[in-house]
């Protein structure tokens, strides 16, 4: 692979990993988003959409960090 094949992999990869982040945006309220908990909610499990959301945040971010990896062996080589 060419660095402007792994360029475009990066650009893609960086837009999916933004929308997957904001996808798992709930509506739980500002409090939650810095660590406070809302409603007296101490655990809950993941279920349905939230799972995998979850799931491909994880692939693509690792997918992401591999990318740039290969981008700067690349551009060393």
């Amino acid at each position: 692979m060419n660095s402007n094949q792994l360029d475009i992999i990066q650009i893609v990869l960086s837009i999916l990993l933004i929308i997957v982040i904001i996808l798992q945006n709930r509506s739980a309220g500002l409090s939650s988003t810095f660590g406070g908990m809302s409603g007296g909610e101490f655990y809950r499990t993941r279920r349905g959409i939230e799972k995998f959301l979850l799931y491909a945040t994880v692939i693509i971010a690792i997918l992401f960090v591999t990318n740039s990896i290969l981008l700067l062996i690349v551009s060393k080589g």
